[in-house]
């Protein structure tokens, strides 16, 4: 997403270093693909750009991508698609596939890729195009993230309810009433049946540590 806002704080990072340093010993192969995980505003975005700041610092070429920005509707149009269609049609099924797998594909054969991207500050979708040639990492941040093929290390970040509600009203991104509160059930249920799948389990709550499943 273009103009989001990134928040970075000392246990933020501290995720990050013991992440990379558990990372680090497993890139085995000159195409590497992270999956990050977990509820609507758990972290998954600062994850991702520390990882990738990370990375960069030892030399290694990576790109991130949100896959928020890959809904089949765009944001101007969502929720009234979401009132017409009913709760029941929120979830995994939202996101354009197709277009999230020819993303990864485009990165595994070191090709050129033009995808949809976000912008906050107009809720309208443009586009970004880059050269997977000498990327060397994709890390794949979004709440269904373990969907996605070809993964090679999957990283879950949890959330209470609760506290991704809190969180989005902090950051007002969305208007929070009932129906976006409805939203946000449908979503924990579908976020929450990947954890088993995690490779390495952060909450912040517990210490600020990270467990390793």
């Amino acid at each position: 997403m273009l103009n989001d806002v990134i928040t970075i704080k000392e246990h933020h990072t501290q995720a990050a270093e013991l992440v990379f340093e558990k990372i680090s010993q497993k890139i085995d192969k000159k195409k590497y693909i992270i999956a990050i995980a977990g509820e609507v505003s758990s972290g998954k975005t600062t994850l991702a750009y520390l990882l990738g700041r990370m990375f960069k610092i030892k030399g290694i070429p990576s790109k991130s991508i949100d896959l928020v920005d890959f809904y089949k509707v765009p944001p101007l149009e969502r929720r009234a698609w979401r009132q017409k269609h009913g709760i029941s049609e929120v979830g995994v099924e939202e996101y354009d596939w197709e277009l999230i797998e020819k993303t990864i594909q485009s990165f595994l054969d070191s090709k050129k890729m033009t995808m949809p991207q976000v912008d906050l500050h107009t809720d309208l979708v443009d586009e970004v195009t880059t050269d997977f040639k000498d990327i060397e990492v994709l890390i794949i941040s979004g709440l269904y993230a373990f969907h996605c093929e070809h993964i090679d290390y999957k990283i879950f970040m949890e959330l209470t309810y609760r506290e991704t509600y809190e969180n989005q009203k902090y950051t007002g991104k969305e208007v929070m009433d009932s129906f976006r509160n409805k939203i946000l059930e449908k979503e924990h249920e579908a976020v929450q049946s990947q954890k088993k799948m995690a490779d390495y389990y952060i909450d912040f709550n517990l210490f600020l540590n990270s467990y390793h499943l």
